[in-house]
């Protein structure tokens, strides 16, 4: 159901305090994330092994949490320490650790087999604390809808101007616009323009054009739904289309979606821009129409779940401008199947004596 050898994004890096501890569960584990005596994150799976009791209702200890249900004490290794009512720890007093990288306000967690954990494997997430972008931090909406659709609602833009007319939508004819997908490493980079459009209600608020515009979305989406997009307008006929940028506003959105368990969805977001960099009222904006928008597609993705529920035989009926989310669907399906094929065994070899 879930590729499990990738990152996920387990939280913003705020929602993890210096002392206490943030309760989410990813991939139907439960877990307690908190912070070390150097601030590092650690994640426990939020289960005493003892009665299963949640060490998020635990206490911190320095490097230590523990357990109050009946005491136990756990480094931040997972390994039990300390069991009050006995001398004798048992040897098998565990709870499971997860890696974890913390990297651009996001805390990106490892749900499958440790020794595979490469951390050069994290996206490039740097807009969301690059000097020269600005976005509000801690963007967050939560889905009662299976991950895929939502993917599949990111994969395919053109439904913008439809769900988000007074959002990020405005002109029917961005739906026209011509669509590039092609694959690329762990996942589809899309490359959209809309040429000689309306700008988006969005915009308007906080960077207005006068005419029409050229406008740009070009994204890359990632195992396990990691969405990086560079996007934009510039006015009419001044070259974007080309790479020249004039008089154009720009931004940078990094969304991700971790999913909760089959039917429940952590969105994360972030909007990115590089404009009116010294006016907070203008990201504030920003942030809030992006917002706006993103319940847009919550109520639609979530009553499309509900219908779907309704008809477990629906077959959906393709049209060209399912092409990346086709593809990024074959993507997931063939790394689920590989991560189910067995580990290979060593073969055994044997030596006569001589």
């Amino acid at each position: 159901m879930f590729i499990r050898n990738t990152w996920y994004v387990a939280g913003w890096s705020g929602e993890v305090p210096a002392d206490g501890f943030l309760a989410r569960t990813i991939l139907n584990t439960p877990l307690a994330l908190w912070r070390d005596a150097q601030g590092h994150v650690v994640a426990f799976e939020d289960m005493c092994c003892h009665r299963g009791a949640p060490l998020s209702r635990g206490r911190r200890e320095g490097d230590c949490v523990r357990c109050l249900y009946h005491g136990l004490l756990f480094d931040r290794s997972g390994k039990c320490v300390e069991v009050p009512s006995q001398d004798l720890v048992p040897a098998n007093a565990r709870v499971r650790t997860f890696p974890i990288v913390e990297r651009h306000h996001w805390i990106w967690i490892w749900m499958g087999d440790v020794e595979k954990a490469d951390a050069a494997l994290v996206p490039d997430t740097h807009w969301l604390d690059d000097p020269a972008w600005r976005s509000i931090k801690g963007g967050y909406t939560h889905y009662d809808a299976n991950y895929m659709l939502i993917c599949d609602n990111l994969l395919d833009l053109a439904h913008l101007p439809y769900v988000h007319p007074t959002t990020l939508g405005g002109s029917e004819d961005y739906a026209k616009g011509q669509v590039k997908v092609e694959r690329i490493e762990r996942g589809v980079r899309v490359t959209r323009w809309a040429l000689d459009i309306a700008p988006p209600p969005f915009i308007q608020k906080v960077r207005p054009f006068a005419g029409n515009v050229d406008r740009w979305n070009t994204y890359d989406f990632l195992v396990p739904g990691i969405f990086l997009m560079d996007s934009g307008m510039a006015p009419v006929g001044t070259g974007a289309p080309e790479g020249k940028l004039v008089d154009a506003a720009r931004f940078h959105s990094c969304q991700a979606l971790t999913p909760e368990n089959e039917n429940a969805t952590h969105y994360f977001f972030g909007q990115p821009h590089d404009f009116a960099l010294d006016r907070p009222d203008v990201t504030q904006s920003v942030h809030d129409s992006v917002a706006e928008a993103f319940e847009e597609d919550r109520a639609m993705v979530t009553a499309q779940a509900r219908n779907l529920e309704k008809r477990p035989d629906f077959r959906m009926v393709p049209i060209r401008a399912d092409g990346a989310l086709s593809q990024y669907r074959w993507i997931v399906e063939r790394m689920l199947e590989a991560e189910a094929q067995p580990a290979p065994t060593r073969p055994v070899v044997s030596s006569a004596a001589s």
